[in-house]
C-alpha cells in the first residue's frame, strides 16, 4: 500500500471514529413517564387511502430537529417496520420512516389498500432515539 493510500485510509478511520464518538456522547435520556401514542387512527381502524394521523406525547416537549432542549424530541412515523436494528444511530429518512423535525403533531398519509402497521418513535435533536426509547405500541390499520 502506498504512503498516500495509507494516510488517506488512516484519516478516514480517524474521522469515522470521531463521528461515532460524537454520536455516542450525544445520547439523550428520556424521563421515566414519557410516552408517545396515536390519537387517531385507532388500532384496527378501517381508513380511506388518504387519512389523517394525529400524534400524542406526554411527559416531554416537542422541539425541532437540531434544537437541543432537555426532555424534548420530535416524532418519527414508522410504517410497516418490523424492527429497528440500532437505536444509537440517527433514524434514516425513508418511505417507511417519516421525520417530523419541525415539531408537527399530525400529518395526512396516503397508503395502498391493505393491512399496514404504524408506530411512533420520538427522536432527539439528532434524530436518535432516546436512551430508554419513547416508542408507541404498534397499531394495525386496514386501508380500503
Amino acid at each position: 500500500m502506498s504512503g498516500y493510500r495509507f494516510l488517506a485510509l488512516f484519516a478516514l478511520l480517524v474521522l469515522h471514529s470521531s463521528v461515532l464518538g460524537t454520536l455516542a456522547n450525544a445520547a439523550t435520556p428520556s424521563p421515566p413517564n414519557a410516552r408517545v401514542f396515536f390519537i387517531t387512527p385507532q388500532d384496527g381502524e378501517v381508513v380511506p387511502q388518504t387519512f389523517r394521523i394525529k400524534f400524542g406525547l406526554e411527559g416531554m416537549r416537542l422541539a425541532k430537529a437540531g434544537e437541543r432542549v432537555a426532555n424534548s424530541g420530535h416524532h418519527h412515523l414508522l410504517i410497516n417496520i418490523d424492527s429497528l436494528v440500532d437505536f444509537s444511530l440517527p433514524l434514516p429518512e425513508t418511505d417507511n420512516i417519516l421525520h417530523f423535525g419541525e415539531g408537527q403533531t399530525e400529518t395526512q398519509l396516503t397508503l395502498p389498500k391493505g393491512k399496514h402497521t404504524l408506530q411512533l418513535l420520538l427522536g432527539d435533536y439528532l434524530h436518535i432515539p432516546h436512551v430508554k426509547p419513547v416508542i408507541s405500541h404498534k397499531i394495525t390499520i386496514i386501508v380500503r
